[in-house]
């Protein structure tokens, strides 16, 4: 083992076992991958934990870098909202985790971090998953009255309506798809299903 994955796995002892002593009893659960501790907790409990890592001294992860969802169609709890958090201090990442089910309501953490504000207008428009508390819960990347979320998976490819300018009415009218949606398969290393090309070994034949 080199010295940086020494000095590495040693800062995430360290912190492994100030998160630990800080939270308790709590219920959550921890994981390390990729350097990085990865920790799962309840949604009643996001906010407890998010004030606690930015607040304590020991901790001080003050930066919110990013946030992001991951969609699940086949699970119960279909949505994973992942937060990801940066301490200068430390020089210590740390990504936290919440499953979410469909329809389910998540608490807005804009109180404790403020640049969560646009992260989760852009979940809400492309996931369709609401965050209570939130200030200004609108869409920022689709248009008002765009139909559907983008980014789940379920969303057909084509969308549900259709841009065209009306040479009759000499204006631009939005008007259903029309089209037939391929059907697709979630397997997680693809994003759907692809297209099965038959041969036709017979016609080759007579062609030659």
């Amino acid at each position: 083992m080199n010295d940086y994955n020494y000095s590495s796995n040693s800062k995430l002892k360290k912190l492994t076992a100030i998160i630990k002593e800080k939270f308790g009893k709590r219920e959550y659960s921890y994981n390390i991958s990729n350097n990085q501790l990865c920790i799962k907790v309840k949604k009643d409990i996001l906010i407890y934990v998010l004030n606690t890592l930015k607040e304590d001294k020991d901790l001080d992860f003050k930066q919110l870098i990013d946030i992001c969802a991951v969609d699940y169609p086949n699970k119960e709890d279909r949505f994973e909202i992942v937060y990801h958090l940066l301490s200068l201090g430390l020089n210590q990442r740390i990504r936290i985790k919440v499953l979410v089910k469909d329809g389910e309501i998540l608490p807005s953490v804009v109180s404790c971090y403020s640049a969560a504000n646009w992260f989760e207008r852009e979940i809400w428009d492309l996931f369709g998953i609401v965050f209570s508390g939130h200030p200004d819960l609108r869409r920022i990347l689709t248009d008002y009255g765009f139909e559907g979320y983008p980014l789940r998976k379920d969303f057909p490819l084509t969308g549900f309506v259709e841009v065209s300018y009306d040479d009759i009415e000499k204006r631009v009218i939005n008007q259903s798809v029309d089209l037939t949606q391929d059907f697709r398969t979630f397997d997680f290393e693809s994003p759907w299903e692809g297209t099965e090309y038959i041969v036709n070994n017979e016609v080759n034949k007579k062609e030659k």
